[in-house]
């Protein structure tokens, strides 16, 4: 009845359902597979409401998602949807936690609630847990910072100089309330799901504010564009899944496709995309220096076959070339480690260079394995080839989205063991 030894370890909601198919539980897990199996493998562990769940279910249906906060507004919709009888109250008996934007007042407030009873006000939720959407609001005040309690005192907070509150004293003039209150509009529009539709006004403010050479505000603008990429990582409505299970693999297999596609169309010489593996260097100044590789099969991420390299070889000064050198000739030492089909490295010609360089010293581009390399320069997002082509392509374009992902991923992965060489450099 319960088989979740081939459910996919990814992000997504999972739904237990009776005979008839009513669901009966909604959740969510950043991995699906260790989420649901959790159930039957320390079931004697399990509370009793939970195992009367597990026996009333008859089957259970997963929906991929690309991302956890996805994951989290998918449950919230899907649970507002089918009111499951084991989602509908919390164990204490109290209603689901909802956020509150005070959108009629002159300075909004975003709040949390337990009932509807403002009707001046608007409501996002109900979400399964205070915890899930301390989150949602976590991941926004960074972004848009915005007050959080009723009746804030008439002086400055701690949340003010962290950067997450612009308190009263910061409304001093009509243009400071103006963007407080575009910030409380650009949280509406996140909750609602639209996203592109954020990013798309931000971009265009950006652009305005070049134009009129305000640089230090475009840059905060950058900044909030960067942080939305990073915490949604090119996350969907919710409804987009209602309207496809699938959507994930479909957008994966475009992906592939459109990335097949424009290499060959630029003399690219690719046969197949099954494993990519793209390559970051991180370091300040040539110091705690490492190198990254993240490896996507069939254009999802394995994790399990990442590596990072510290760089051994060189004098702690800046060389990013050199370091990318050294990453890939230990690299291609590795002949127990599957080939890839396609090596992109994160930067512009220069990091494409080293790694022909590389390549051709290994002799892999001389002899039967030859392996095509192409840069993401970081600016301007534009594809660099082996023979220093430049390819410019629609923000939109799926093959971009897939690239930037691994390129992100790239970043992540090496920023992450660099910090934590640094942090053991200064241990006493």
């Amino acid at each position: 009845m319960h088989s979740y030894h081939l459910l996919p370890q990814e992000p997504g909601i999972y739904l237990f359902l009776d005979k008839e198919g009513n669901v009966l539980y909604v959740g969510k897990a950043k991995n699906l597979k260790k989420r649901v199996a959790s159930y039957f493998t320390n079931s004697k562990n399990l509370l009793e409401k939970t195992r009367l769940l597990i026996a009333s279910s008859f089957y259970i249906k997963t929906i991929v998602v690309e991302s956890d906060i996805d994951a989290l507004l998918l449950e919230i919709n899907y649970i507002k949807k089918f009111t499951p009888k084991f989602n509908v109250k919390l164990i204490d008996g109290k209603a689901y936690p909802l956020i509150r934007i005070t959108v009629s007042e002159e300075i909004p407030k975003v709040l949390i609630a337990r009932q509807q009873n403002d009707k001046k006000s608007i409501y996002f939720g109900p979400y399964p847990s205070t915890k899930s959407l301390r989150l949602v609001l976590k991941l926004l005040r960074r972004i848009f910072p915005f007050i959080s309690v009723d009746n804030h005192p008439k002086k400055t907070c701690l949340y003010y100089h962290l950067g997450l509150c612009p308190c009263l004293n910061a409304f001093s003039n009509p243009e400071n309330k103006k963007e407080y209150r575009k910030n409380i509009k650009y949280i509406i529009e996140f909750l609602k799901g639209n996203r592109k539709k954020i990013v798309k006004e931000l971009e265009k403010e950006r652009s305005t504010l070049v134009r009129n050479e305000r640089f230090e505000k475009a840059a905060l603008i950058q900044k909030k564009l960067d942080a939305i990429n990073y915490i949604t990582a090119k996350s969907r409505n919710p409804f987009e899944y209602e309207e496809n299970p699938n959507l994930v693999s479909d957008i994966r297999k475009k992906q592939l496709e459109d990335l097949k596609k424009i290499l060959k169309e630029a003399k690219v010489s690719v046969e197949n995309l099954r494993r990519i593996e793209c390559y970051d260097i991180s370091n300040i100044m040539g110091k705690q220096a490492v190198g990254s590789m993240v490896v996507f099969i069939n254009g999802k991420k394995d994790s399990s076959q990442y590596r990072k390299f510290k760089i051994k070889t060189l004098p702690p000064t800046p060389n990013d070339f050199a370091m990318m050198e050294e990453v890939l000739r230990r690299r291609l030492k590795h002949k127990e480690w599957t080939y890839p089909d396609l090596i992109i490295v994160d930067g512009g010609k220069g990091q494409v260079s080293s790694a022909l360089k590389v390549l051709t010293m290994e002799q892999w581009n001389n002899g039967t394995m030859r392996i095509p390399v192409i840069g993401l320069a970081k600016r301007e997002e534009i594809i660099i080839t082996s023979d220093f082509k430049e390819i410019r392509l629609p923000r939109n374009f799926p093959a971009l989205f897939l690239i930037q992902n691994l390129r992100d991923e790239a970043h992540r992965f090496a920023i992450t063991y660099h910090r934590r060489l640094r942090s053991k450099n200064f241990m006493p």
